[in-house]
C-alpha cells in the first residue's frame, strides 16, 4: 500500500497552487501551455468570486462529522480542475485540510488512480485521520463524464471543440452543485462503511 503521508508532507496548499499558476502565466517557460494557464486562472477567479455554498449541502456534510483530509492530484493547465478545485476548496475548507500534488511530478501515485487507463485529472483522494486513502472522486462530475463518453463514441460527428463548449455550459449551469453532491455521497458511504462506486 502506498504511503500517502509522504505525498501529503510535500504537497502544497490551494493558495500556493494559485500562485504557481500565476507564476506560470508570467514565465517564459512552457509557452504552449500559457493560454491554458491564463484561461484557467480567469475561470478560477470567477468561480471563487461567484460560487455560493449551499446551506442544505453544508448541513448534509456537517452531520457526517468527518475529520479526514483531501489530497488532490492535478495540474494548473487542466480545464476540469479549474472548474472543480475552486468549488471543492470553498466548500470543504471549513471542514477539512486540503492539499495538492502535481500529477506529472508524482506519476507513481497518479498511475494508481487512472480513469480508463488515462491519467485524467483532477483526482481527489479522500483520506482518513491517519492519512490513508478511503475513497476518491474525479476527474469530473457525472454530467461531464456523460459528455466525455458521448464524445469518445462519436468523435467523427461530435468534435472536441463542441465537447469543450458543451462542457463549459454544463459547468456554468450546474454551479458546483453536482461536484459537492457527489463528494458528500462518497464520504457518506465511507462513514457508513459501504462499498464505494467510483465516479468514473
Amino acid at each position: 500500500m502506498t504511503d500517502i503521508k509522504n505525498y501529503w508532507n510535500r504537497a502544497i496548499t490551494f493558495e500556493q497552487y494559485v500562485k504557481d499558476i500565476e507564476d506560470e502565466i508570467l514565465s517564459d517557460k512552457n509557452l504552449e501551455f500559457k493560454p491554458y494557464f491564463e484561461l484557467n486562472k480567469k475561470r478560477m477567479d470567477r468561480i471563487l468570486n461567484t460560487y455560493l455554498v449551499k446551506e442544505a449541502q453544508m448541513k448534509q456534510f456537517d452531520v457526517l462529522n468527518y475529520s479526514g483530509k483531501l489530497l488532490i492530484i492535478t495540474e494548473g493547465w487542466c480545464g476540469d480542475a479549474a472548474q472543480s478545485l475552486p468549488v471543492i476548496y470553498r466548500f470543504f475548507k471549513k471542514f477539512l485540510e486540503i492539499k495538492i500534488v502535481y500529477r506529472d511530478q508524482n506519476e507513481d501515485l497518479m498511475n494508481q488512480y487512472l480513469t480508463n487507463d488515462s491519467k485524467s485529472i483532477p483526482i481527489v483522494l479522500i483520506l482518513n485521520e491517519d492519512k490513508e486513502v478511503v475513497a476518491h472522486w474525479g476527474p469530473r462530475p457525472e454530467f461531464g463524464n456523460e459528455l466525455f463518453r458521448h464524445y469518445k463514441n462519436n468523435e467523427e460527428t461530435y468534435p472536441k471543440e463542441k465537447l469543450m463548449e458543451d462542457m463549459q455550459m454544463a459547468y456554468n449551469k450546474d454551479k458546483g452543485v453536482a461536484i459537492i453532491d457527489e463528494m458528500i455521497k462518497t464520504i457518506a458511504a465511507v462513514r457508513k462503511k459501504t462499498p464505494i462506486k467510483n465516479n468514473i
